[in-house]
């Protein structure tokens, strides 16, 4: 089961990098889902694993990662307004702004939520990037993987995985 699961983790996470510039995960208190009822489940699903994957796997593609505080009250906020309601029970997934009266759906409000905090995490990191002078530093760009860099025309023989040499 253990490599049942790290596959799909590997499949998931490559296919998640590869059609997204950004991911932006919350950061969750995995230990502390451990010591409710959910344990089983938390554990079981792998999410520490599975998240260090599309960490590494970010960075190796050059695509954007940020990870949303575990104290950013997600599910709580309003996306649309910004009105903070209040903490939830777990068995409430649909709830009305006290403020604006837009209905949510909990999942898609915290996911509308971490994706805006996790753009203004990165801008906030881009923003304290500056050179000597003042101006943005750029990020060095990350070379392609041997297997997405080409594959070898016919004819040409290969070495070490390199094509033409």
């Amino acid at each position: 089961m253990a490599d049942r699961r790290r596959d799909w983790h590997h499949k998931a996470s490559t296919q998640i990098i590869r059609d997204n510039q950004a991911v932006y995960v919350e950061d969750l208190a995995v230990s502390g889902l451990g010591r409710t009822r959910l344990a089983k489940s938390v554990h079981d699903a792998g999410w520490s694993a599975f998240v260090g994957m599309l960490e590494y796997k970010a960075a190796l593609h050059g695509r954007t990662f940020a990870k949303v505080d575990r104290a950013f009250p997600s599910s709580q906020v309003c996306s649309a307004c910004g009105f903070r309601d209040g903490p939830k029970p777990l068995h409430v997934r649909e709830w009305a702004c006290g403020a604006c009266g837009t209905v949510h759906d909990r999942d898609h409000n915290a996911a509308r939520n971490v994706l805006f905090e996790g753009r203004r995490i990165v801008a906030a990191g881009r923003a304290e990037t500056l050179n000597a002078c003042g101006a943005p530093a750029r990020r060095a760009p990350v070379p392609a993987q041997r297997g997405e860099a080409g594959s070898p025309r016919k004819g040409q023989t290969t070495r070490d995985g390199i094509p033409g040499l």
